[in-house]
């Protein structure tokens, strides 16, 4: 049985609970989820308390399962009240330049070069999310998106994102429309995202929950 077979009767809180107490550790923290490693060191879990889009990079990944430019997803599963936990091997950060010749590659996107049919069906996914993922960013051309496994090997992680700012922005502003287009059972944590918590002032997560609350 896998370890994370029964995470998806947890919360955000419960499954980072469950990690730390079977020995991992944080070993990265992003806007919208805090990464766990596991205690030998092979994997990573990716938990975020509100999750609008990862499902697309996560679909992205075993739609061309063993491309070697996308990693191993081993477990996905979505948490109690909205968020996600995705499991996944290791991977470390690749220097600036390595990382600037990778985004090259995809601008260029070669017949021979096998980048190019990563942003082929990247492309394909963003067109489909973009008309059903509420609050759809795109495709994500950061080179901090580009990683490489123990191995050495180079790997596109997190290659779309959400319109992060305008959620909140209309969170604040009109809470109902984000009711609209998030069912209550996947926005119970919606103000728990790792970026609210680091860069919100008090009065602007006050506010921030005061909104949720309305809508809940």
């Amino acid at each position: 049985m896998s370890p994370f077979e029964t995470f998806h009767h947890l919360s955000h809180r419960e499954a980072a609970g469950r990690l730390l107490a079977d020995g991992w550790n944080v070993c990265g923290v992003g806007d919208w989820a805090t990464v766990w490693r596991s205690p030998e060191g092979t994997q990573v879990a990716r938990v975020s308390p509100f999750e609008p889009a990862y499902e697309i990079f996560v679909n992205l990944c075993r739609s061309l399962a063993g491309h070697p430019l996308l990693p191993r997803i081993d477990v996905d599963t979505p948490l109690a009240g909205g968020g996600r936990l995705t499991a996944m091997e290791f991977l470390l950060p690749v220097d600036a330049a390595e990382a600037n010749g990778v985004v090259e590659r995809w601008a260029a996107a070669l017949p021979d070069d096998p980048i190019s049919e990563v942003r082929r069906r990247a492309e394909q996914l963003d067109a489909e999310a973009a008309t059903s993922v509420p609050f759809w960013g795109g495709l994500d051309h950061n080179p901090g998106n580009v990683m490489k496994n123990a191995s050495g090997e180079v790997k596109l992680v997190d290659l779309f994102y959400a319109a992060g700012l305008e959620i909140y922005r209309v969170l604040l502003e009109d809470p109902a429309k984000i009711a609209e287009a998030f069912a209550a059972d996947r926005r119970e944590h919606i103000c728990d995202i790792a970026a609210l918590a680091r860069m919100s002032a008090p009065d602007e997560l006050a506010a921030l929950r005061a909104a949720a609350e309305s809508i809940a």
